[in-house]
């Protein structure tokens, strides 16, 4: 049976519809859990420490485990998600931490806690991995800028109610009242998405060119609108000897090849800085200011500029990344990042600690949502997911060391040399971008597509394909989308 596909040019075609806005919503409120999820550290761990529950040696080691979690779970999510399919991996990873999150909530000890944090965690590190990676392959090129955003405020939501949240509960219900809304919240995510369709892009990598056909019909049912016509000389499949061509496993040793090092390069030194920035901004600037002699007021302005600008700056990717482009944006919010990372210390007002550091958390906000959201793009279908998953594994490996790096630049030149380091890092990958970003146009994947497999859709359809439309990005553009 002859069936046609072409399933990433068919699916950058479609105009917004009902399903990806459902689908945008969905993948938000797994993103939204689990940031919840990961940021009531906090206010459960110093709890624990009041009720005699924990100590601080004890707490150090629940961190430790978490970020280790965390970063297997990247790697598991590339993994499964590559190997048995997104909808699976997707699915699994929210049923992981949401079950485990609900066994922590009734744990006899804070050994038992933490053995189930190190478990529940490699369930959150996946989730973030094909959060990004379902905007990628679902949401068209043309406006996959703004639901990057809308997954960055979902995310940035989930940090600051995990904060809020935690004033009431925790000296209402104790801590394992965090877990239990965090655990009910993921199921309940996860029962509204059972489902959610399987990627038409990774089928028909896998030679399952009819399920492929089957759920983009689906999306042309409930946005009114055809994609058959884009493909007048349809990519047609002979079934039975076409799919066991492209069923074929590419091994993870491909990341490391010819063609693909340079971009698994740029994927890390991309993913490394967003993390680590994102880090040594929110988590140890307030420690240094305190260190320094600042007020608590200051320190107080600065916790509630993390608050808004964790949220303020995706809203603003939302609203601009389409129009500038993902690569440009990247460039921009990564400069204004080492600009404000720079000068905040020294402000001395109250007013400016709160303006500038709203601006600072925003910017590193918006690099941390393009940096984690726009490395998918770098690889083509057969092997997305194991090279974002890859990028994070190792971003997520350095977090566990960088309190010991920031602690020693820290001792040795002060809140400048810190500062110099997280401004560098953005600076660097700014210039990356700007002298050798990633293209991630059709032909660029199509080359690196093992074995002529899938590739990625150009910007927009030729003109040969489909008349352009007023939604659909520039030409020429490359990361930039």
């Amino acid at each position: 049976m002859n069936t046609p596909v072409n399933a990433v040019l068919r699916l950058d075609s479609f105009p917004i519809s009902r399903f990806h806005r459902r689908l945008a919503l969905l993948v938000s409120l797994g993103m939204f859990f689990d940031s919840f999820d990961n940021t009531l550290s906090a206010g459960v761990l110093a709890s624990m420490l009041d009720t005699g529950f924990s100590t601080l040696e004890l707490n150090s080691l629940f961190l430790s485990v978490t970020f280790a979690g965390l970063a297997i779970g990247a790697a598991f999510a590339g993994w499964l998600s590559d190997r048995v399919g997104r909808a699976f991996a997707f699915q699994f990873s929210l049923a992981l931490f949401g079950i485990l999150a609900l066994c922590a909530a009734l744990a006899p000890s804070m050994e038992v806690l933490i053995a189930l944090r190190g478990v529940m965690s490699i369930g959150m590190g996946a989730e973030y991995v094909i959060c990004y990676g379902m905007i990628t392959e679902f949401i068209p090129r043309g406006h996959r800028g703004r639901y990057l955003g809308v997954l960055g405020i979902f995310a940035g939501l989930g940090v600051s109610l995990s904060s809020l949240l935690g004033w009431v509960v925790i000296p209402a219900w104790s801590w394992r009242g965090m877990f239990v809304i965090g655990g009910v919240g993921a199921l309940i995510a996860w029962w509204m998405r059972r489902n959610m369709p399987e990627s038409p892009q990774w089928l028909e990598s896998r030679g399952r060119y009819e399920d492929a056909e089957a759920v983009i019909r689906r999306i042309e049912r409930e946005s009114g609108f055809s994609t058959q016509g884009l493909s007048p000389d349809p990519v047609v499949h002979q079934a039975a000897d076409a799919a066991d061509e492209k069923a074929e496993w590419v091994p993870v040793t491909v990341l490391f090849s010819r063609p693909v090092i340079r971009r698994t390069l740029m994927a890390l030194v991309l993913t490394m800085t967003c993390l680590f920035g994102s880090y040594a901004v929110t988590g140890w600037m307030p420690t240094f200011f305190v260190e320094q002699g600042m007020t608590v007021s200051k320190s107080l302005g600065f916790n509630a500029a993390i608050m808004s600008g964790y949220v303020a700056g995706p809203l603003l990717c939302a609203f601009i990344v389409d129009r500038l482009g993902r690569r440009r944006s990247i460039m921009l919010f990564g400069t204004l990042a080492a600009i404000f990372a720079g000068i905040y210390p020294f402000m001395a007002e109250p007013a400016l600690v709160i303006a500038v550091g709203f601006i600072l958390v925003a910017t590193v906000a918006s690099f941390l949502v393009l940096g984690l959201g726009t490395t998918p793009e770098f690889f083509p279908t057969a092997f997305r997911f194991r090279g974002g998953g890859f990028a994070q594994t190792v971003g997520r490996v350095g977090l566990i060391f960088s309190p010991f790096i920031v602690l020693w630049l820290f001792h040795s030149a002060g809140v400048l040399g810190v500062i110099l380091a997280v401004s560098g890092m953005y600076v660097v990958v700014t210039l990356l971008n700007a002298v050798a970003g990633v293209d991630t146009s059709r032909e660029a994947l199509e080359q690196i597509a093992p074995d002529g497999g899938t590739a990625e859709a150009p910007d927009r359809p030729s003109a040969a394909h489909a008349a352009p439309r007023a939604s659909d990005p520039s030409p020429g553009t490359s990361l930039s989308g």
